[in-house]
């Protein structure tokens, strides 16, 4: 079985390293070759790039904030959620991590700074937070215990933080990736690794007391291995992916019962049909969207793995592939998922696009008519989209990983 790079955040410096099967890494110059850069609070916009064969840009991009490694956070990763209009968010770095709100004309603040690499607090956030009645709920990826295995936390939109719990390394799981799934007053959720002898992660159920119930533990076989994404609540079925494991080894679209009942919908064949999916799926309609990292038709830059895909897959099992990406305009492994607007899909993928590998936007229709909606410059305008939009009457926002005036990420606006 062949084990597929994937990003890791390393310990104490929030550093990314994703490196594309077989290509290149995601590092983009800090210089300003691709235009004047901005001061750190400046607001700046451009329209979307040209495409490929001359189509007209869909899309305009505003930066409304760009990270400078300090005190307001560094590199983020997870997707922005919407309270009441403001946006919340994490980023891993740098050290520990923070906790942060931004307004949608671009004023950010930070509201928690997570202690550091190793706190009791918990540290490096990779996923986003999920809203529960004006509370904020998350997780960490190392902090916690002794173990540095992670944490459960709630904070509220004031920065009041608090773990709810603190996961120990061995069979309750370790190094949650994935943000949290509200189902009937409890929350689901993965992590990437612990639960059985070989670290294949798992599926548990916590409390907003605190209370955690492992409820299915991965054996690394065909029933999957290691879910970096969170869970999809589909009429009180859970619907996940994990990045490995499987028939094949190329990773699982799975379902699981709140009672912990696990079946594997599809095993990625490691070809065509997809391979290593990294973010969770989307529901629209009872139909199942997601994306694989790698697999697909088109390779780029000496990869044998695919520039990845856009799938959908019914409850019952059936997968079709909707697009391959083709590299170049059409853009290349994408990290996120897709966010559903009135019907319609946007994505990001982290490379790729119509200059210097910057990564691109996207929209997919459910009968896979895709286009490109935004290419990045790699520069001022941010770099390396790897985490899900977020649909804010109309208005998508983002985060970049790199890029930016600082070269240290961004969050962004696509105005329409």
């Amino acid at each position: 079985m062949v084990r597929h790079v994937v990003a890791r955040v390393a310990v104490g410096i929030g550093a990314l390293s994703v490196a594309a099967c077989g290509g290149q890494s995601g590092s983009v110059p800090a210089s300003g070759a691709n235009g004047p850069i901005y001061g750190t609070q400046a607001v700046q916009s451009r329209p979307g790039s040209v495409q490929a064969g001359g189509a007209l840009p869909q899309a305009q991009e505003t930066v409304l904030h760009s990270f400078a490694s300090g005190s307001d956070g560094a590199n983020p990763i997870a997707r922005l959620t919407d309270v009441n209009g403001v946006l919340y968010g994490t980023t891993p770095g740098p050290f520990g991590g923070t906790f942060f709100k931004i307004t949608t004309s671009g004023a950010e603040s930070v509201l928690y700074t997570f202690q550091s690499v190793s706190g009791s607090d918990g540290a490096n956030p990779h996923a986003g937070l999920t809203d529960v009645n004006g509370v904020l709920y998350g997780t960490t990826y190392f902090g916690g215990d002794a173990n540095n295995d992670g944490t459960v936390f709630k904070i509220a939109a004031s920065g009041a933080e608090s773990v709810l719990y603190r996961f120990k390394g061995g069979s309750d799981g370790s190094h949650p990736t994935a943000s949290l799934t509200s189902v009937d007053g409890a929350l689901y959720g993965t992590t990437f690794s612990g639960g059985d002898a070989n670290g294949d992660g798992i599926v548990f159920k916590i409390t907003p007391s605190g209370a955690e119930t492992v409820l299915y533990r991965f054996g690394g076989g065909t029933d999957g291995s290691q879910p970096y994404a969170s869970l999809t609540n589909v009429n009180g079925v859970l619907y996940g992916t994990t990045y490995y494991g499987g028939a094949n080894g190329d990773g699982t679209v799975f379902k699981i019962t709140t009672s912990g009942a696990e079946n594997v919908l599809h095993a990625f064949g490691g070809g065509t049909d997809g391979v290593a999916p990294y973010a969770g799926l989307t529901n629209v309609n009872g139909v199942l969207y997601g994306t694989t990292r790698n697999g697909g038709v088109f390779h780029t830059n000496g990869s044998a793995f695919g520039n990845g895909t856009v799938f959908k897959i019914t409850t019952s099992g059936a997968e079709n592939v909707l697009h391959s990406f083709g590299g170049g305009g059409d853009g290349r492994n994408p990290f996120a998922g897709l966010t559903n607007v009135n019907g319609v899909l946007y994505g990001t993928t982290y490379y790729g696009g119509a200059a210097n590998n910057g990564g691109t936007v996207y929209k997919i229709t459910t009968a896979g008519v895709k286009s490109a909606v935004y290419s990045f410059l790699g520069g001022s305008d941010g770099s390396g989209p790897y985490a899900d939009l977020t649909n804010v009457n109309g208005t998508l926002y983002g985060t970049t990983y790199e890029g930016g005036a600082n070269n240290k990420g961004t969050v962004f606006a696509l105005s329409f």
